[in-house]
């Protein structure tokens, strides 16, 4: 076995989209763990949007990656060293690894894989923050009913893809909006969506009076911008958005405009709430245990799309989600074992 850990460091802080001198490629021995540690073989990597809030040297939820760490990821890989009980040598693990080949974890935050229910990827969208993200962000931000009307804008990507189809099951009526023919067929023939609005084909309000004559009662915003204000100007009275992400203007160099349909919330009596995943930590079991009956009765299809490449292969990688060039969940295979 290798000897050296190949790690992706924060080279210097991008200014719009991060390019190739946003990282740099370090190397360091293999960490071996303390006691009460593991060190793991990390196998796949999570790419999500919301990394790039992470590289801006701003107050947010979490704190931001300093220039020369290792770059903030989630992860799953095989514990190849462990002084630690609950993680044996050859478990199947999950946690905050980070892209590098090797990572050493006290636990805290760690998950054990079960291969069985899924294969390791999946363990990154629909058995990860991805699908937990979609879980609550509909039950408890958008207090889905049965009837609802539902909107979702990416709806193709880790997080809308999986969201659409709790709702369908749920008994929601569900429209997706995605870019791409292709894309909106996915949505639409294999996952059960009631339409989908092809964001590139044209005016997305347009679509959405056609496919929601009678408007929309809850709205799960992934990409912000005018979207937004499209999907505001379809609220039903007392409607809830879920407000999850803003991908339209993570690499934009000049703050963005808010909404200006935002009247829309008070004429219909309805309610904006942002969210953040971390804040239902303590409920997470409550979020696997559904996402894993569902996902072994077959009724939520997962979908990951995994590039590979390791560590060299991050930073091309991670910009296929500002280019919306992926389809599900975009995972980046580090090790080759």
């Amino acid at each position: 076995m290798t000897t050296v850990n190949r790690q992706v460091r924060l080279a210097k802080r991008p200014i719009g989209r991060p390019d190739d001198s946003t990282w740099e490629i370090a190397s360091e021995p293999i960490p071996d763990p303390s006691d009460g540690e593991f060190t793991v073989q990390v196998d796949y990597a999570s790419l999500d949007p919301a990394m790039r809030g992470w590289l801006d040297d701003v107050k947010s939820y979490v704190p931001p990656v300093q220039i020369g760490e290792v770059m903030r990821a989630h992860a799953v890989g095989r514990v190849v060293a462990s002084r630690n009980r609950q993680f044996p040598e050859g478990q199947l693990v999950s946690g905050q690894f980070g892209i590098q080949e090797f990572a050493v974890s006290d636990g805290r935050g760690a998950l054990v894989v079960d291969e069985t229910l899924a294969p390791a990827p999946t363990w990154l969208g629909a058995l990860g923050f991805p699908g937990m993200t979609a879980y609550f962000g509909l039950t408890d931000v958008g207090k889905l009913e049965k009837g609802d009307v539902v909107l979702i804008s990416g709806a193709a990507g880790a997080v809308g893809s999986i969201a659409g189809q709790i709702a369908k099951l749920k008994g929601a009526t569900v429209i997706g909006i995605a870019g791409g023919r292709e894309k909106c067929a996915w949505l639409t023939e294999e996952l059960g969506f009631d339409a989908a609005i092809d964001y590139k084909a044209g005016p997305v309000g347009r679509a959405l009076r056609a496919a929601a004559p009678d408007g929309i009662d809850i709205y799960f915003d992934n990409v912000g911008g005018e979207i937004l204000d499209a999907a505001l100007g379809r609220l039903r009275k007392n409607a809830r958005v879920a407000l999850c992400g803003a991908i339209s203007g993570y690499n934009a160099t000049d703050p963005q405009p808010g909404p200006s349909r935002y009247l829309s919330l008070l004429v219909n009596r309805a309610s904006m709430t942002g969210f953040i995943v971390f804040d239902y930590l303590d409920r997470f079991a409550e979020g696997m245990e559904a996402m894993s009956d569902w996902i072994r009765s077959g009724d939520i299809v997962t979908r990951e799309q995994v590039e590979s490449g390791g560590v060299e292969a991050f930073g091309r990688t991670l910009t296929m989600l500002f280019d919306g060039a992926n389809t599900g969940k975009l995972v980046l295979k580090i090790s080759d074992n």
